[in-house]
Protein backbone atom coordinates (compact mmCIF):
# COMPACT_ATOMS: atom_id res chain seq x y z
CA UNK A 1 0.00 0.00 0.00
CA UNK A 2 1.07 3.96 0.36
CA UNK A 3 3.54 3.03 3.31
CA UNK A 4 5.97 2.59 0.71
CA UNK A 5 6.03 6.39 -0.80
CA UNK A 6 5.95 7.27 3.47
CA UNK A 7 2.38 7.93 3.91
CA UNK A 8 -0.64 5.45 5.31
CA UNK A 9 -3.64 5.42 3.49
CA UNK A 10 -6.36 7.02 4.91
CA UNK A 11 -10.66 5.87 4.67
CA UNK A 12 -10.88 9.28 2.76
CA UNK A 13 -8.10 7.96 0.27
CA UNK A 14 -9.41 4.20 0.23
CA UNK A 15 -12.98 5.76 -0.56
CA UNK A 16 -11.41 8.16 -2.98
CA UNK A 17 -9.99 5.18 -4.64
CA UNK A 18 -13.23 3.58 -5.63
CA UNK A 19 -14.52 6.37 -6.87
CA UNK A 20 -12.22 6.46 -9.16
CA UNK A 21 -12.24 3.35 -10.21
CA UNK A 22 -16.31 2.59 -9.81
CA UNK A 23 -15.60 -1.06 -8.97
CA UNK A 24 -14.01 -1.71 -12.58
CA UNK A 25 -10.35 -3.77 -13.13
CA UNK A 26 -7.83 -1.48 -13.10
CA UNK A 27 -6.63 0.44 -16.31
CA UNK A 28 -10.28 0.92 -17.49
CA UNK A 29 -11.15 4.00 -15.88
CA UNK A 30 -14.19 5.49 -18.28
CA UNK A 31 -13.10 8.45 -19.98
CA UNK A 32 -15.15 11.62 -21.20
CA UNK A 33 -16.26 11.63 -24.20
CA UNK A 34 -17.80 14.86 -25.01
CA UNK A 35 -13.86 17.06 -25.02
CA UNK A 36 -12.73 14.21 -27.69
CA UNK A 37 -10.93 11.12 -28.07
CA UNK A 38 -10.09 8.67 -25.27
CA UNK A 39 -6.63 7.30 -25.44
CA UNK A 40 -5.95 4.14 -23.64
CA UNK A 41 -4.96 5.41 -19.87
CA UNK A 42 -2.28 4.27 -17.28
CA UNK A 43 -1.76 3.90 -13.45
CA UNK A 44 0.72 6.84 -13.35
CA UNK A 45 0.68 10.04 -16.01
CA UNK A 46 3.65 12.35 -15.32
CA UNK A 47 2.77 16.48 -17.10
CA UNK A 48 5.96 17.81 -18.13
CA UNK A 49 9.49 15.96 -19.31
CA UNK A 50 12.18 17.60 -17.70
CA UNK A 51 14.18 16.79 -14.73
CA UNK A 52 11.67 16.33 -12.24
CA UNK A 53 8.94 14.78 -14.40
CA UNK A 54 11.67 12.01 -16.18
CA UNK A 55 12.76 11.24 -12.80
CA UNK A 56 9.08 10.72 -11.53
CA UNK A 57 8.25 8.80 -14.48
CA UNK A 58 11.49 6.55 -13.32
CA UNK A 59 10.60 5.74 -9.82
CA UNK A 60 7.19 5.23 -10.45
CA UNK A 61 8.00 2.60 -13.38
CA UNK A 62 10.66 0.86 -11.39
CA UNK A 63 7.76 0.57 -8.32
CA UNK A 64 5.88 -1.51 -11.02
CA UNK A 65 3.44 1.75 -12.35
CA UNK A 66 1.82 1.32 -15.93
CA UNK A 67 3.53 5.48 -16.37
CA UNK A 68 2.49 7.94 -19.53
CA UNK A 69 5.09 10.98 -19.52
CA UNK A 70 3.38 13.49 -21.59
CA UNK A 71 6.14 16.25 -23.19
CA UNK A 72 4.56 19.59 -25.14
CA UNK A 73 8.38 20.16 -26.50
CA UNK A 74 9.32 17.87 -29.27
CA UNK A 75 11.87 16.09 -27.22
CA UNK A 76 12.35 15.73 -23.53
CA UNK A 77 14.96 17.26 -21.03
CA UNK A 78 15.08 20.37 -23.10
CA UNK A 79 16.16 22.36 -20.12
CA UNK A 80 18.53 20.28 -19.38
CA UNK A 81 20.53 20.63 -22.01
CA UNK A 82 21.30 24.33 -21.31
CA UNK A 83 22.13 24.31 -17.71
CA UNK A 84 25.37 24.70 -16.40
CA UNK A 85 26.34 26.05 -19.61
CA UNK A 86 25.23 22.51 -21.20
CA UNK A 87 27.65 20.98 -19.10
CA UNK A 88 25.09 20.45 -16.45
CA UNK A 89 25.97 20.37 -13.01
CA UNK A 90 23.03 18.44 -11.79
CA UNK A 91 23.56 18.60 -8.07
CA UNK A 92 26.20 19.31 -5.35
CA UNK A 93 28.18 16.49 -3.76
CA UNK A 94 27.43 17.63 -0.47
CA UNK A 95 25.62 15.85 2.83
CA UNK A 96 21.98 16.41 3.31
CA UNK A 97 22.15 18.91 6.00
CA UNK A 98 24.54 21.15 4.22
CA UNK A 99 22.12 20.79 1.10
CA UNK A 100 19.13 22.06 3.15
CA UNK A 101 21.29 25.11 4.45
CA UNK A 102 21.41 25.95 0.44
CA UNK A 103 17.95 26.20 -0.13
CA UNK A 104 16.33 29.42 0.31
CA UNK A 105 12.79 29.08 1.48
CA UNK A 106 10.89 25.92 2.88
CA UNK A 107 14.29 23.84 3.30
CA UNK A 108 12.23 21.77 6.08
CA UNK A 109 9.64 21.01 3.73
CA UNK A 110 12.54 19.01 1.28
CA UNK A 111 13.57 17.32 4.56
CA UNK A 112 12.04 14.14 4.42
CA UNK A 113 12.67 13.81 0.07
CA UNK A 114 16.24 14.59 -0.14
CA UNK A 115 17.00 11.76 2.97
CA UNK A 116 15.18 9.32 0.94
CA UNK A 117 17.33 10.54 -2.79
CA UNK A 118 20.38 12.55 -1.20
CA UNK A 119 23.24 13.72 -3.59
CA UNK A 120 25.40 10.36 -3.10
CA UNK A 121 22.24 8.59 -3.95
CA UNK A 122 21.27 10.73 -6.87
CA UNK A 123 25.10 9.83 -8.38
CA UNK A 124 25.17 6.52 -7.82
CA UNK A 125 21.36 6.44 -9.46
CA UNK A 126 23.23 8.01 -12.74
CA UNK A 127 26.46 6.05 -13.00
CA UNK A 128 24.14 2.79 -12.43
CA UNK A 129 22.17 3.92 -15.51
CA UNK A 130 25.50 4.71 -17.74
CA UNK A 131 26.29 8.22 -16.78
CA UNK A 132 29.81 8.29 -15.66
CA UNK A 133 30.46 11.09 -13.21
CA UNK A 134 33.00 13.40 -11.57
CA UNK A 135 33.02 16.28 -8.67
CA UNK A 136 34.25 19.53 -9.38
CA UNK A 137 35.40 23.04 -6.72
CA UNK A 138 32.82 23.53 -4.60
CA UNK A 139 31.58 19.65 -4.59
CA UNK A 140 29.55 20.25 -8.54
CA UNK A 141 28.93 16.84 -9.67
CA UNK A 142 28.71 16.60 -13.49
CA UNK A 143 28.71 14.30 -16.30
CA UNK A 144 32.52 12.93 -17.00
CA UNK A 145 32.43 13.85 -20.80
CA UNK A 146 31.14 17.71 -20.01
CA UNK A 147 27.36 17.11 -22.09
CA UNK A 148 24.41 18.10 -20.20
CA UNK A 149 23.10 15.57 -23.06
CA UNK A 150 24.34 12.36 -21.02
CA UNK A 151 22.26 13.08 -18.55
CA UNK A 152 19.05 13.31 -20.28
CA UNK A 153 20.38 10.13 -22.24
CA UNK A 154 20.81 8.05 -18.98
CA UNK A 155 17.14 9.11 -17.84
CA UNK A 156 15.43 8.19 -21.02
CA UNK A 157 17.76 5.34 -21.36
CA UNK A 158 16.25 4.27 -17.73
CA UNK A 159 12.46 5.01 -18.65
CA UNK A 160 12.91 3.01 -22.17
CA UNK A 161 13.83 -0.17 -20.04
CA UNK A 162 11.55 0.78 -17.42
CA UNK A 163 8.38 0.82 -19.90
CA UNK A 164 7.26 4.22 -20.09
CA UNK A 165 5.60 5.38 -22.98
CA UNK A 166 6.86 9.13 -23.65
CA UNK A 167 4.50 10.89 -25.90
CA UNK A 168 6.15 13.93 -27.23
CA UNK A 169 3.94 17.17 -28.84
CA UNK A 170 1.37 16.29 -25.93
CA UNK A 171 0.35 19.42 -24.12
CA UNK A 172 -1.68 19.00 -20.61
CA UNK A 173 -4.83 21.28 -20.93
CA UNK A 174 -6.27 20.64 -17.50
CA UNK A 175 -7.10 17.75 -14.72
CA UNK A 176 -10.21 15.80 -15.16
CA UNK A 177 -11.53 14.67 -11.71
CA UNK A 178 -14.20 12.30 -10.67
CA UNK A 179 -17.59 13.25 -10.58
CA UNK A 180 -16.73 16.01 -12.98
CA UNK A 181 -19.55 17.12 -15.96
CA UNK A 182 -18.09 17.13 -19.34
CA UNK A 183 -19.78 20.44 -19.32
CA UNK A 184 -18.41 22.00 -16.55
CA UNK A 185 -14.86 21.36 -17.93
CA UNK A 186 -15.77 22.67 -21.60
CA UNK A 187 -17.72 25.72 -19.21
CA UNK A 188 -13.59 26.46 -18.51
CA UNK A 189 -12.11 26.30 -21.87
CA UNK A 190 -14.83 28.80 -23.15
CA UNK A 191 -15.19 31.24 -20.29
CA UNK A 192 -12.91 34.14 -20.73
CA UNK A 193 -9.83 34.70 -18.52
CA UNK A 194 -11.00 36.91 -15.47
CA UNK A 195 -14.87 36.34 -15.58
CA UNK A 196 -16.61 36.13 -12.12
CA UNK A 197 -18.89 33.21 -13.15
CA UNK A 198 -15.57 31.07 -14.38
CA UNK A 199 -13.73 31.99 -11.17
CA UNK A 200 -16.88 31.34 -8.91
CA UNK A 201 -17.06 28.00 -10.63
CA UNK A 202 -13.47 27.32 -9.93
CA UNK A 203 -13.64 28.35 -6.24
CA UNK A 204 -16.89 25.91 -5.79
CA UNK A 205 -15.28 22.85 -7.34
CA UNK A 206 -12.04 23.49 -4.95
CA UNK A 207 -13.98 23.35 -2.13
CA UNK A 208 -14.84 20.09 -2.82
CA UNK A 209 -12.97 16.99 -2.20
CA UNK A 210 -11.99 15.17 -5.64
CA UNK A 211 -9.92 12.62 -6.43
CA UNK A 212 -8.12 12.64 -10.00
CA UNK A 213 -9.48 11.16 -13.04
CA UNK A 214 -6.99 11.73 -15.87
CA UNK A 215 -5.57 14.44 -17.99
CA UNK A 216 -6.99 16.70 -21.28
CA UNK A 217 -4.65 17.25 -24.09
CA UNK A 218 -5.18 20.87 -25.40
CA UNK A 219 -6.18 18.79 -29.00
CA UNK A 220 -9.17 17.54 -27.10
CA UNK A 221 -7.79 14.08 -26.28
CA UNK A 222 -8.33 12.57 -22.68
CA UNK A 223 -6.00 10.09 -21.36
CA UNK A 224 -7.28 8.46 -18.01
CA UNK A 225 -4.90 7.59 -14.99
CA UNK A 226 -5.31 6.76 -11.29
CA UNK A 227 -2.52 8.96 -10.32
CA UNK A 228 -1.30 12.26 -11.96
CA UNK A 229 2.09 13.91 -11.38
CA UNK A 230 2.65 17.56 -12.30
CA UNK A 231 5.95 18.65 -13.24
CA UNK A 232 5.81 20.98 -15.42
CA UNK A 233 8.70 23.71 -14.26
CA UNK A 234 8.08 26.93 -13.54
CA UNK A 235 8.59 30.36 -15.39
CA UNK A 236 12.12 30.27 -16.26
CA UNK A 237 13.43 29.78 -19.71
CA UNK A 238 10.62 29.84 -21.05
CA UNK A 239 12.00 29.12 -24.51
CA UNK A 240 12.30 25.74 -23.04
CA UNK A 241 8.84 25.55 -22.60
CA UNK A 242 8.41 26.58 -18.80
CA UNK A 243 5.54 28.71 -19.59
CA UNK A 244 3.58 28.51 -16.04
CA UNK A 245 1.35 25.53 -17.01
CA UNK A 246 1.66 23.78 -13.81
CA UNK A 247 0.56 26.87 -12.22
CA UNK A 248 -2.81 26.59 -13.46
CA UNK A 249 -3.53 23.32 -13.46
CA UNK A 250 -2.65 23.82 -9.61
CA UNK A 251 -5.48 26.77 -9.60
CA UNK A 252 -8.03 25.04 -10.94
CA UNK A 253 -7.20 21.94 -8.79
CA UNK A 254 -8.04 24.11 -5.51
CA UNK A 255 -4.13 24.81 -4.72
CA UNK A 256 -2.66 28.38 -3.42
CA UNK A 257 0.16 29.31 -5.93
CA UNK A 258 2.42 32.03 -4.15
CA UNK A 259 3.69 34.89 -6.39
CA UNK A 260 6.57 33.96 -8.74
CA UNK A 261 9.68 35.71 -9.42
CA UNK A 262 12.96 35.03 -11.46
CA UNK A 263 15.45 33.50 -8.60
CA UNK A 264 19.11 33.06 -9.70
CA UNK A 265 18.94 35.81 -11.88
CA UNK A 266 20.81 39.32 -12.84
CA UNK A 267 20.33 42.32 -10.72
CA UNK A 268 19.64 45.29 -12.87
CA UNK A 269 21.40 48.46 -11.38
CA UNK A 270 20.95 52.81 -12.03
CA UNK A 271 24.76 53.61 -12.07
CA UNK A 272 25.67 54.09 -15.73
CA UNK A 273 29.60 54.08 -14.65
CA UNK A 274 28.85 50.26 -13.73
CA UNK A 275 28.14 49.57 -17.10
CA UNK A 276 31.41 51.00 -18.36
CA UNK A 277 32.93 47.94 -16.81
CA UNK A 278 31.06 45.61 -19.02
CA UNK A 279 32.69 42.11 -18.87
CA UNK A 280 35.17 42.82 -15.47
CA UNK A 281 34.76 40.06 -13.02
CA UNK A 282 35.58 40.53 -9.53
CA UNK A 283 36.98 37.51 -7.15
CA UNK A 284 36.92 37.68 -3.42
CA UNK A 285 35.02 40.87 -3.13
CA UNK A 286 32.35 40.98 -0.46
CA UNK A 287 28.29 41.90 -1.43
CA UNK A 288 26.54 43.63 0.93
CA UNK A 289 23.11 44.39 0.19
CA UNK A 290 20.78 46.81 2.11
CA UNK A 291 16.68 47.11 2.51
CA UNK A 292 17.09 51.10 3.76
CA UNK A 293 19.86 51.11 6.70
CA UNK A 294 19.16 47.62 7.44
CA UNK A 295 21.88 45.20 6.26
CA UNK A 296 19.63 42.41 4.58
CA UNK A 297 22.16 40.06 2.82
CA UNK A 298 26.09 40.02 2.78
CA UNK A 299 28.41 37.08 1.04
CA UNK A 300 31.84 36.20 -0.25
CA UNK A 301 32.80 35.41 -3.53
CA UNK A 302 32.68 36.20 -7.39
CA UNK A 303 30.74 38.53 -9.42
CA UNK A 304 30.80 40.15 -12.87
CA UNK A 305 29.69 43.55 -14.07
CA UNK A 306 27.40 43.70 -17.43
CA UNK A 307 25.87 46.21 -19.52
CA UNK A 308 22.60 46.26 -17.22
CA UNK A 309 24.05 45.86 -13.83
CA UNK A 310 25.73 42.83 -12.16
CA UNK A 311 25.68 39.07 -11.89
CA UNK A 312 28.23 36.40 -11.38
CA UNK A 313 27.34 33.83 -8.34
CA UNK A 314 27.78 35.84 -5.68
CA UNK A 315 24.64 38.06 -7.42
CA UNK A 316 22.73 34.87 -8.19
CA UNK A 317 23.31 33.74 -4.51
CA UNK A 318 21.61 37.22 -3.46
CA UNK A 319 18.77 37.10 -5.71
CA UNK A 320 17.54 33.52 -4.69
CA UNK A 321 17.54 34.56 -0.88
CA UNK A 322 16.10 38.28 -1.45
CA UNK A 323 13.55 37.64 -4.42
CA UNK A 324 10.75 38.87 -2.55
CA UNK A 325 12.74 41.88 -1.19
CA UNK A 326 13.54 42.47 -5.16
CA UNK A 327 10.47 42.28 -6.03
CA UNK A 328 9.20 45.72 -3.84
CA UNK A 329 11.26 48.09 -4.65
CA UNK A 330 14.88 49.70 -4.95
CA UNK A 331 18.03 48.36 -2.44
CA UNK A 332 21.24 49.52 -1.92
CA UNK A 333 24.52 47.74 -2.27
CA UNK A 334 27.94 47.79 -1.27
CA UNK A 335 31.53 45.84 -2.77
CA UNK A 336 34.58 45.58 -0.70
CA UNK A 337 37.00 45.10 -3.37
CA UNK A 338 39.68 44.25 -0.35
CA UNK A 339 37.61 42.71 2.37
CA UNK A 340 41.15 41.16 3.05
CA UNK A 341 42.54 44.38 4.23
CA UNK A 342 41.78 46.82 6.84
CA UNK A 343 41.33 50.61 5.66
CA UNK A 344 44.40 51.17 7.20
CA UNK A 345 46.35 48.42 5.68
CA UNK A 346 44.82 49.04 2.41
CA UNK A 347 45.79 52.98 2.58
CA UNK A 348 49.83 51.12 3.18
CA UNK A 349 49.32 48.56 0.12
CA UNK A 350 48.60 52.29 -1.83
CA UNK A 351 51.20 54.00 -0.44
CA UNK A 352 53.61 51.84 -1.19
CA UNK A 353 52.47 52.01 -4.98
CA UNK A 354 52.57 55.57 -5.19
CA UNK A 355 56.43 55.57 -3.74
CA UNK A 356 57.17 53.48 -6.22
CA UNK A 357 56.20 55.32 -8.92
CA UNK A 358 56.23 59.12 -7.28
CA UNK A 359 55.91 60.96 -11.02
CA UNK A 360 53.49 58.65 -12.60
CA UNK A 361 49.79 59.91 -13.25
CA UNK A 362 47.85 58.02 -10.63
CA UNK A 363 45.65 56.33 -13.84
CA UNK A 364 49.07 54.58 -14.67
CA UNK A 365 49.79 53.41 -10.92
CA UNK A 366 46.49 52.63 -9.55
CA UNK A 367 45.70 49.16 -11.80
CA UNK A 368 49.03 48.08 -9.77
CA UNK A 369 46.15 47.97 -6.62
CA UNK A 370 42.64 47.84 -8.86
CA UNK A 371 41.56 46.12 -12.10
CA UNK A 372 42.30 48.73 -15.29
CA UNK A 373 38.61 48.37 -15.91
CA UNK A 374 37.89 49.79 -12.51
CA UNK A 375 40.20 52.36 -12.48
CA UNK A 376 38.57 55.16 -14.36
CA UNK A 377 35.43 55.15 -12.66
CA UNK A 378 37.14 54.76 -9.19
CA UNK A 379 38.76 57.89 -9.34
CA UNK A 380 35.62 59.50 -11.01
CA UNK A 381 33.96 58.87 -8.01
CA UNK A 382 36.56 59.79 -5.48
CA UNK A 383 36.87 63.09 -7.76
CA UNK A 384 40.28 62.97 -8.31
CA UNK A 385 41.95 63.97 -11.62
CA UNK A 386 43.56 61.03 -13.61
CA UNK A 387 46.38 62.80 -15.35
CA UNK A 388 47.53 64.21 -11.83
CA UNK A 389 50.94 62.37 -10.61
CA UNK A 390 50.82 60.53 -7.22
CA UNK A 391 53.28 62.76 -5.38
CA UNK A 392 50.82 65.36 -5.82
CA UNK A 393 47.86 62.93 -3.86
CA UNK A 394 46.85 64.44 -1.06
CA UNK A 395 46.01 62.86 2.28
CA UNK A 396 42.91 63.62 1.89
CA UNK A 397 42.13 61.87 -1.92
CA UNK A 398 43.86 58.87 -0.41
CA UNK A 399 41.27 58.33 2.36
CA UNK A 400 38.70 58.77 -0.60
CA UNK A 401 40.07 55.88 -2.51
CA UNK A 402 40.31 53.94 0.26
CA UNK A 403 37.16 54.32 1.39
CA UNK A 404 35.56 53.45 -2.02
CA UNK A 405 37.55 50.60 -2.44
CA UNK A 406 35.75 49.05 1.01
CA UNK A 407 32.08 50.76 0.15
CA UNK A 408 31.84 50.72 -3.63
CA UNK A 409 28.14 51.46 -3.68
CA UNK A 410 25.62 51.21 -6.28
CA UNK A 411 21.40 50.72 -6.27
CA UNK A 412 19.62 47.29 -7.73
CA UNK A 413 16.73 48.43 -9.21
CA UNK A 414 14.79 45.29 -9.46
CA UNK A 415 15.60 41.92 -10.64
CA UNK A 416 16.64 40.33 -14.17
CA UNK A 417 13.71 38.82 -16.07
CA UNK A 418 12.52 35.21 -16.07
CA UNK A 419 14.53 34.68 -19.71
CA UNK A 420 17.83 35.35 -17.46
CA UNK A 421 16.42 33.16 -14.44
CA UNK A 422 18.17 29.56 -13.48
CA UNK A 423 15.06 28.83 -11.64
CA UNK A 424 11.85 30.24 -10.54
CA UNK A 425 11.23 31.07 -6.82
CA UNK A 426 6.97 31.14 -5.44
CA UNK A 427 4.94 28.15 -7.12
CA UNK A 428 2.52 25.70 -5.68
CA UNK A 429 2.13 26.61 -2.06
CA UNK A 430 3.81 23.89 -0.03
CA UNK A 431 1.50 23.85 3.18
CA UNK A 432 -0.73 21.94 0.52
CA UNK A 433 1.17 19.31 -0.20
CA UNK A 434 2.67 16.39 2.02
CA UNK A 435 6.48 16.12 1.80
CA UNK A 436 6.85 12.62 1.91
CA UNK A 437 4.55 11.75 -0.71
CA UNK A 438 4.27 15.10 -2.77
CA UNK A 439 0.61 14.22 -3.00
CA UNK A 440 -1.59 17.57 -3.00
CA UNK A 441 -3.14 17.70 0.50
CA UNK A 442 -6.38 19.03 -1.35
CA UNK A 443 -6.85 16.54 -4.31
CA UNK A 444 -6.61 12.96 -4.22
CA UNK A 445 -4.35 10.93 -6.57
CA UNK A 446 -2.36 14.63 -7.70
CA UNK A 447 1.13 14.90 -7.08
CA UNK A 448 4.06 17.61 -7.80
CA UNK A 449 7.27 17.71 -8.40
CA UNK A 450 10.77 20.07 -9.26
CA UNK A 451 10.14 23.53 -9.64
CA UNK A 452 6.15 23.47 -9.86
CA UNK A 453 6.66 24.09 -5.75
CA UNK A 454 7.24 26.98 -4.24
CA UNK A 455 10.90 25.67 -3.52
CA UNK A 456 14.17 26.70 -4.72
CA UNK A 457 17.90 27.00 -3.73
CA UNK A 458 21.39 28.44 -4.71
CA UNK A 459 23.29 27.78 -7.54
CA UNK A 460 26.29 25.00 -7.44
CA UNK A 461 23.63 21.63 -8.48
CA UNK A 462 20.88 22.39 -5.68
CA UNK A 463 17.83 23.08 -7.60
CA UNK A 464 18.43 19.81 -10.03
CA UNK A 465 18.84 18.07 -6.29
CA UNK A 466 15.46 19.17 -5.35
CA UNK A 467 14.14 17.93 -8.93
CA UNK A 468 15.77 14.79 -8.61
CA UNK A 469 14.47 14.34 -4.97
CA UNK A 470 10.79 15.68 -4.92
CA UNK A 471 10.40 13.49 -8.14
CA UNK A 472 11.49 10.15 -7.10
CA UNK A 473 8.95 10.91 -4.13
CA UNK A 474 6.22 11.76 -6.35
CA UNK A 475 6.86 9.19 -8.80
CA UNK A 476 7.16 6.65 -5.59
CA UNK A 477 4.13 8.19 -4.06
CA UNK A 478 1.98 7.93 -6.95
CA UNK A 479 2.80 4.39 -7.85
CA UNK A 480 1.75 3.75 -4.43
CA UNK A 481 -1.94 5.21 -4.97
CA UNK A 482 -2.36 3.80 -8.05
CA UNK A 483 -1.44 0.21 -6.44
CA UNK A 484 -3.87 1.05 -3.93
CA UNK A 485 -6.76 2.06 -6.05
CA UNK A 486 -6.17 -1.12 -8.26
CA UNK A 487 -6.65 -3.22 -4.79
CA UNK A 488 -10.01 -1.36 -3.82
CA UNK A 489 -11.04 -2.34 -7.04
CA UNK A 490 -10.93 -5.94 -7.19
Amino acid sequence: MRGKAGSQSTALQRAACKKVSGGKPAGKTSLLSKPGKGTPGADVLVVGGGAAGMMAACAAAEAGARVILLEKNEKAGKKIYITGKGRCNFTNACDPEDFLSQVSCHASFLYSSVYGFDPAAVIAWFEEHGCRTKVERGNRAFPQSDHASDITKALERAMRESGVQIRLHSEAARIIFSGQQDEAGQEDALMPDGSEHRREKTADRADEQRTVKGVCLSDGTVVSAKAVVIATGGLSYPTTGSTGDGYRIAEKAGHTVEPCSPSLVPLCCAEEDLFEMQGLSLKNVTLQIFNGKRKVWDGFGEMMFTHFGVTGPLVLTASADLADCLRKGQMKAEIDLKPALSEEKLDERILRAFEQNPNKEIRNVAPEVYPQKMVPVLLRRCRIDPQKAVNSITKAERASLVRETKHFSFTITHPGTFREAVVTHGGVRVREVDPGTMESRKTAGLFFAGEVLDVDAHTGGYNLQIAWSTGRAAGLGAAAYAKACSKEAE
